[in-house]
């Protein structure tokens, strides 16, 4: 079913899995009432960012004269890159740069910059967001998008409600492990959207 595939690729993507580590490290400081409402703030606005990106995702090719084709092999490539960087345990390093460290490290509140973006909402989210919703652009695949946007968002926020469990039973090492599959799950899907890419601008090509 689609929107399986859908919702397993943004799980794949965003990792909440991967980022318990980040998430247990930014809100250290902060009271398990606090830690729950950040972690609540952090997926309520990736939700947000994801649906806004699915209703406008769209217009937003139409307005810059960008091919769905050309910005599937765009996507694809960026989710590639960033699956690569997961396969080598680099995760955070893709995902952020220490300007943007800096900044966060300065601000009270790290729900919204930097866990929801770029953590969370990052550019390989959003470009895999934009290239399914241009692929399905009917009124019933945008509810059911919508749906499972809203149920990977309650799914990450439960990750995150027992992060410091999760963190404990796991271990480093059983993180960088799974960090590692979700890894290898998004290469394969990146190749699968570039090569989807390449027949729509060469259709006689891969005929």
């Amino acid at each position: 079913m689609i929107y399986v595939k859908f919702f397993l690729g943004l799980l794949a993507i965003i990792n909440p899995i991967g980022l318990l580590p980040v998430f247990v490290s930014l809100t250290s400081h902060q009271t398990e009432v606090e830690r729950n409402h950040t972690g609540k703030v952090a997926n309520f606005a990736v939700v947000v960012i994801l649906l806004v990106t699915m209703l406008a995702g769209q217009h937003i090719l139409n307005l810059f004269s960008i091919s769905l084709s050309a910005f599937r092999i765009a996507g694809g490539t960026l989710i590639a890159i960033i699956a690569m960087s997961m396969l080598q345990g680099k995760l955070s390093e893709v995902k952020r740069n220490q300007e943007e460290d800096r900044e966060s490290s300065a601000m009270e509140s790290v729900a919204v910059v930097p866990l929801a973006l770029p953590l969370m909402a990052g550019p390989g989210a959003i470009s895999s967001v934009i290239v399914f919703a241009a692929g399905h652009n009917s009124f019933a695949n945008f509810v059911g998008m919508f749906v499972t946007i809203v149920l990977l968002g309650l799914v990450s926020f439960g990750l995150f409600r027992m992060a410091p469990a999760i963190f404990k039973y796991l271990g480093k090492t059983g993180i960088n492990v799974i960090t590692r599959l979700m890894g290898l799950l998004m290469l394969s899907m990146g190749i699968e959207v570039i090569a989807a890419g390449v027949k729509g601008l060469f259709p006689t090509l891969l005929g």
